[in-house]
């Protein structure tokens, strides 16, 4: 069975952090370009950042020098590290795999990625 699991979601204030978590099951993460996505409410889903099988990432510019994307081989896990946090991050956020092994120009089109997790919650108030 093929499934993607996110968590660490909550809530905090504007300014704090928080660790997004994704385990995959089923497959490997390592030879995928894998994406996070958010959508808050009444918006469609956006692209955050992709991670392709040469760990080059890349981030929207809404949140560049303010999230991280990681991945841990051994767990088959991967993480987005959210700093700095403001109300407009207020979404769920969803991990999504391709069958590319690398990450597509067109890297936020949702339509690139045939698996996705559940979501978790980022909520941020001021």
């Amino acid at each position: 069975q093929v499934q993607l699991v996110e968590s660490g979601g909550g809530s905090v204030h504007s300014g704090g952090s928080l660790r997004l978590s994704c385990v995959a099951v089923g497959f490997t993460v390592s030879v995928y370009c894998m994406g996070w996505f958010r959508q808050a409410l009444g918006q469609e889903r956006e692209g955050v950042a992709v991670i392709d099988v040469t760990r080059i990432i890349r981030y929207a510019d809404s949140v560049k020098g303010r999230f991280a994307f990681s991945r841990d081989i051994n767990k088959n896990t991967l993480y987005l590290q959210l700093n700095s946090l403001k109300p407009e991050d207020t979404a769920m956020y969803y991990c999504a795999a391709t069958s590319y092994r690398y990450c597509p120009a067109s890297w936020w089109n949702n339509n690139n990625y045939n698996r996705w997790g559940q979501g978790t919650q980022v909520t941020v108030s001021s």
